[in-house]
């Protein structure tokens, strides 16, 4: 057994259930649905995903699915061991309703109003959102009625909030606690020092549904500064899951850096414009901290 199977065997199955994206029979109810409802490209989506995003999408995918792999062979990691979370901020719904029918099952979003927006326009079933940027708490409520994972909890103010809305709405939420590992100051995230005392006191609330640890690593060309801020993570959850053994998931790992975390242990690596193409926007317009 490699040293990371071991933490695969009890996680929560709502949030392994989605290994991968699902190219092949997840949509064999749906698909005809929705393909007859596609609302049509415009000539912005045409301009920035071509005339047929379908087919780039899953070239892209093909891509991204190599790396994986690669990178899972590398660390001697069997590759369902790695979620693929595919990031979909600022694409078009037109474009998503295409990656749906190529096989997407979960939509990662960074804001509320735009997660609202994809949720009130797209109707396929079982489809799984996951809110992934830092949420203002006068956002909460709109959060929670759609959210199925929160991966940027940062402060327990914020988890009593969550909790309270969700128990208003009868409902329970997965959460991944996000660290600091790259020391920075403009960047969210809890203090390695403070995880262990975050995750006693999340007992607290019962609505929160704790899987793991997420982190947001130094924004760099170099890996060599990007790595240690994975391995400081997965350092922390070997800690931490001695004493709360849900806390499995390490949620880190993005389009430019995704294998490194591979490497270092990442089970979901959240990854947009590598299936996706460049956006239009800056990171930094999303993630408070990243440099432009």
């Amino acid at each position: 057994m490699n040293r990371y199977a071991h933490y695969h065997q009890a996680t929560a199955p709502s949030l392994r259930r989605d290994l991968t994206l699902d190219r092949v029979g997840v949509w064999q109810g749906a698909a005809p649905a929705l393909h007859r409802a596609m609302r049509a490209l415009t000539p912005e989506d045409i301009a920035r995903f071509g005339e047929d995003p379908t087919a780039r999408f899953k070239a892209n995918l093909d891509a991204v699915e190599a790396r994986i792999s690669a990178a899972c062979r590398r660390a001697g990691r069997p590759r369902a061991e790695v979620r693929l979370l595919p990031i979909t901020k600022t694409v078009p719904v037109p474009v998503l309703e295409r990656a749906i029918l190529a096989g997407v099952t979960t939509l990662g979003e960074n804001r509320v109003q735009e997660l609202e927006q994809k949720h009130a326009a797209l109707h396929a079933p079982g489809l799984r959102w996951c809110l992934v940027g830092h949420l203002q708490g006068n956002k909460v409520k709109q959060a929670v009625r759609i959210a199925d994972e929160f991966h940027a909890l940062d402060s327990l103010r914020l988890a009593a909030r969550l909790d309270a809305a969700l128990e208003a709405l009868g409902r329970e939420l997965d959460v991944t606690i996000q660290v600091n590992t790259s020391g920075e100051q403009t960047k969210f995230g809890i203090a390695p020092s403070e995880v262990m005392a975050f995750a006693d006191a999340l007992g607290a609330y019962p609505r929160l549904r704790p899987r793991g640890l997420m982190t947001l690593a130094m924004l760099s060309a170099d890996l060599a500064e990007v790595r240690p801020c994975f391995e400081r993570l997965r350092a922390l959850r070997d800690q931490v899951i001695r004493q709360h053994p849900s806390l499995t998931e390490l949620s880190m790992g993005m389009s430019g850096d995704f294998e490194a975390a591979i490497e270092e242990g990442a089970t979901i690596v959240r990854v947009g414009q590598a299936l996706f193409g460049a956006r239009p926007t800056r990171d930094s317009d999303y993630w408070p901290g990243l440099a432009p």
